[in-house]
């Protein structure tokens, strides 16, 4: 079965993001370079899958075929006279990865800076404080992991509340990867009723197929997809407390508040760059960086002037205990926050990207791309895509059927926006969020202990399909 998985990975990534049919590009799906190809990624991808078993970090295999996958595009174009086709198609897919990066280095900077400021921390003590179970803060985690990825990205809301359960129980590894394979599921769920709850459906709504207004109809069955799930999955959770944790003089370190206001700034400001200036959603990232750059200068000349303040107020005697009283405060820095993004996450997105582009480059994935809509009916295709996009991110399936925008109803589109957007959830692959945070919680949460939930999850996805016929026609 793993052996299938990176064929079934290839295949699902279709045309439009690789540039198979550019003008210029050379048909290698029958070459002996392109099977070579074909077994490298293969191999990689195995190697990404067993992580857990032979403790190797996913970054490295896919690095490694990247740049093979690669080598092999340049020498043939090169033997072809025609090495600046190659050029321009490696340039595309690195400006589709350096998107991606610079947003989830903002999305990671942000949190590690909430976190390092004592905001987490505030939050764990306040939930133990309301006597909260394990149960309960599954369903808390997971309800808002589902209401606030309708207007926020859905891979900066499952790290948020990730790393709410981290703090909360740091100690309980079967606890955290049931919580987190729940706020995968609900932060996909969540994006789907909503243009601005992920990308794919601002792409849809962009291209005039889906009107604003329209998507709210599946509010229903992603809801449903939630629930079901989570529904069976809170059975096998115990209902015991939280352990506390005795800090009665814990304060939040100086400019928390404030940064988390810079975080809801970043947000809207990618969300407006891309709804109102049709601009990438990165670009209002970067800017909440300076945001949030500001703030660190701020934070630091002013530090002075707030240890008087804290001393005068507290009676302090020195600066030491002013300190204390400020929350054992130091300068804010940002570039350690940028240190501590999980770069092997990062890295490993780049390795699938590339892998992917250059395997699409070659031709094999325009072969899907024709047969998809083509030999199937709309509903077989359209729940195959969210199947599909269960092994890669739903991004490029999306440019896919954009692209070759097949004859279709409404109802048909408003089917794939649904399966592109939930069928992410099914394995801990299938989305940007369920790989950020194998890496945040370092393993704790992996891909064989999602997998062991796959069954819960896909009868969230066949009811989600059932009730948007039943409710939408």
């Amino acid at each position: 079965m793993l052996k299938k998985i990176p064929l079934l990975l290839m295949l699902s990534f279709l045309s439009t993001t690789a540039w198979a049919a550019g003008p210029g590009s050379i048909d290698l799906t029958h070459s002996v370079m392109g099977f070579t190809a074909l077994i490298i990624f293969s191999i990689a991808y195995v190697l990404v899958i067993g992580e857990d078993v032979i403790h190797l970090r996913k970054s490295k295999p896919v690095l490694v075929a990247a740049g093979i996958i690669w080598l092999l595009i340049g020498w043939i174009y090169t033997q072809h006279g025609i090495p600046i086709e190659a050029e321009h198609a490696f340039n595309h897919n690195l400006l589709e990865y350096a998107q991606l990066l610079l947003f989830l280095l903002v999305a990671m900077t942000y949190i590690n800076a909430m976190e390092e400021r004592g905001i987490f921390d505030s939050l764990r003590l306040w939930m133990v404080s309301k006597g909260l179970s394990l149960r309960v803060l599954f369903w808390l985690t997971g309800i808002l992991a589902f209401a606030i990825s309708s207007f926020a990205n859905n891979l900066t809301t499952a790290m948020l509340m990730c790393a709410i359960v981290l703090k909360v129980a740091a100690s309980d590894k079967k606890f955290i990867n049931i919580a987190c394979i729940n706020i995968v599921v609900a932060s996909n769920a969540g994006g789907v009723f909503s243009p601005f709850g992920d990308i794919t459906t601002l792409m849809i709504w962009q291209s005039g197929i889906v009107q604003f207004e329209q998507f709210i109809v599946l509010f229903i069955p992603s809801l449903v997809n939630f629930l079901v799930p989570a529904v069976i999955m809170s059975f096998f959770i115990s209902n015991v407390k939280s352990t506390p944790v005795v800090n009665e003089g814990f304060k939040v370190k100086r400019g928390a508040k404030r940064i988390v206001v810079l975080f809801i700034l970043t947000i809207a400001t990618a969300v407006l760059c891309h709804s109102v200036v049709n601009m990438p959603p990165v670009l209002g990232m970067m800017m909440g960086l300076g945001y949030l750059k500001f703030l660190g200068f701020y934070l630091r000349i002013s530090l002075p002037r707030s240890l008087d303040k804290k001393r005068t107020k507290a009676q302090a005697i020195n600066d030491q205990e002013a300190l204390k009283a400020l929350g054992n405060i130091i300068p804010f820095d940002i570039f350690d926050k940028i240190a501590r993004a999980e770069w092997d996450t990062l890295l490993f997105f780049y390795g699938v990207v590339m892998c992917v582009g250059g395997l699409g480059f070659m031709g094999y994935l325009s072969l899907v791309s024709e047969a998809l809509y083509s030999n199937w009916s709309p509903t077989y295709a359209n729940i195959a895509v969210g199947v599909l996009s269960a092994i890669v991110d739903n991004i490029p399936v999306v440019f896919a059927v954009l692209s070759m925008n097949p004859a279709m109803d409404l109802q048909q589109w408003l089917l794939v926006t649904m399966t592109a957007g939930v069928g992410g959830s099914l394995l801990s692959v299938g989305s940007a969020s369920g790989v950020a945070l194998m890496g945040q919680t370092k393993g704790v949460y992996s891909f064989m202990g999602h997998l062991k939930w796959s069954w819960v999850i896909a009868l969230g996805y066949a009811a989600s399909i059932a009730v948007h016929f039943l409710i939408n026609g």
